[in-house]
């Protein structure tokens, strides 16, 4: 049962992590390959995304 639960929370954290990455600014090229990074290894390319991926305009308060 927990691994069942373990894996929604990691394809809502993908399927979140793949709206960001079709929603940024990055070029279609970088969203295809975030894409596939993702989609191919679901765990460390959703890290990999966090950590590396693209970036939205954040603004300082």
């Amino acid at each position: 049962m927990e691994y069942g639960i373990v894996g929604l929370i990691i394809l809502a954290l993908d399927i979140w992590a793949l709206l960001s990455v079709w929603g940024s600014g990055s070029t279609t090229g970088g969203k295809i390959i975030w894409t596939l990074i993702i989609l191919i290894l679901p765990v460390i390319g959703l890290l990999l995304w966090f950590f590396v991926g693209p970036k939205g305009s954040a603004r300082a308060i």
